[in-house]
């Protein structure tokens, strides 16, 4: 199965999308393993943001992040659901994104674009890791993933 972290920023808690985002998520057939508000220091920021750290809107980001509580939200799903929540999420820059994602419905520039969203199983692995201990990711069966993740491909 591959992970996925999705959360939620400042922008998306503080317009009350957060029930709309995950109802989104769990819609499409993604199975919720791990879910939690917190807050986000420096430390966490920087590594989870390496690739961008000295870019200079970084501290944008930054800031917009440490300005309101997050949420924190783990999935798992079968083969290819790295790529069905980043078609979900849209494009980064709101204006952009294609109606019907979250940032096309949402969000409108920059740093405020309601949502992240691992691009890659690897970094969903690791980003998934980061965000959470072992004992807040729960693994458990859904009756109706037989109707969602065939074992025929």
């Amino acid at each position: 199965m591959e992970k996925v972290l999705v959360l939620v920023k400042p922008d998306g808690l503080q317009r009350g999308l957060v029930g709309d985002i995950i109802n989104r998520l769990e819609n499409k057939g993604l199975k919720l393993i791990g879910l939690k508000m917190m807050t986000v220091e420096d430390a966490l920021l920087e590594e989870h943001y390496a690739h961008i750290v000295d870019k200079p809107f970084y501290v944008e980001i930054r800031d917009n992040m440490k300005s309101s509580p997050i949420v924190a939200i783990a999935l798992a799903g079968p083969q290819g659901t790295v790529s069905a929540v980043r078609l979900m999420v849209g494009s980064t820059q709101g204006h952009d994104a294609q109606p019907g994602t979250i940032r096309g419905d949402y969000g409108m520039v920059g740093s405020f674009n309601i949502v992240h969203a691992s691009d890659s199983p690897e970094n969903g692995q690791a980003e998934v890791q980061r965000f959470f201990a072992k004992d807040q990711i729960f693994d458990y069966e859904r009756s109706m993933d037989r109707h969602i993740v065939s074992t025929k491909r």
